[in-house]
């Protein structure tokens, strides 16, 4: 789903009057009204509307309320609308890739291993498996899961082989560190998913993820 959205509001730049006012606004130190952006670009200010209301709609705009009178009460006119960034991130990776993941669990091991004198190796794997349960929470399909965090499952004689590895770039510098950090991942996720029927290994392939899914 995270994908598709950002799919989505990558697709809506696509236009190149809506890219124009996109850039135009998020370049901008304050926030800035339909009227400014028209004047500025020279376009209709029904085009601008439309377009700018349409990024709003993608949430890559944020819009607010202000009059810029300095007056109040009755007689101060309607406030105007102010367009600015919005505070969302949109990033595609076709295969997809998880590299803020990986990010936050390496920060948080070496974080804990500074205070605490341990193994950032071992903390790692333990953050690992944490984040797994918490993203397969609820008894949720682990299929499912599993494909929502972009490792692509494939059902064989059984088993579940993962067709592409999230944090590949990573894992061809990094092999051990990565593919251990991987196989934490993926217990943790069968263990928030409840499913005692499987269990992950390493099993490293050319061109795939190095865990597999295998009959408990």
């Amino acid at each position: 789903m995270q994908e598709t959205q950002a799919l989505a509001a990558a697709a809506a730049l696509d236009e190149p009057t809506r890219r124009r006012l996109y850039e135009y606004v998020v370049r901008r130190p304050e926030p800035v009204s339909r009227d400014d952006v028209a004047a500025a670009l020279g376009v209709p200010r029904a085009t601008v509307a439309f377009h700018l209301d349409r990024l709003v709609e993608e949430r890559l705009l944020a819009v607010g309320h202000e009059r810029r009178t300095g007056r109040s009460g009755p007689g101060a006119g309607r406030p105007a609308k102010l367009y600015r960034r919005s505070d969302r991130q949109v990033s595609i990776s076709l295969p997809e890739r998880q590299y803020e993941l990986a990010g936050g669990l390496l920060a948080a091991a070496v974080e804990e291993a500074d205070e605490t004198g341990g193994s950032p190796r071992q903390i790692l794997t333990r953050c690992a498996r944490e984040r797994g349960a918490e993203l397969a929470a609820g008894g949720r399909d682990i299929v499912d899961t599993l494909e929502e965090n972009g490792f692509e499952p494939r059902l064989e004689d059984g088993e579940v082989a993962l067709a592409n590895c999230p944090f590949h770039r990573l894992s061809q510098v990094h092999t051990r560190l990565v593919c251990e950090m991987n196989l934490g991942l993926v217990e943790g996720m069968l263990a928030g998913a409840g499913e005692s029927g499987l269990r992950a290994r390493l099993d490293p392939q050319p061109g795939s993820c190095c865990v597999r899914l295998t009959q408990a």
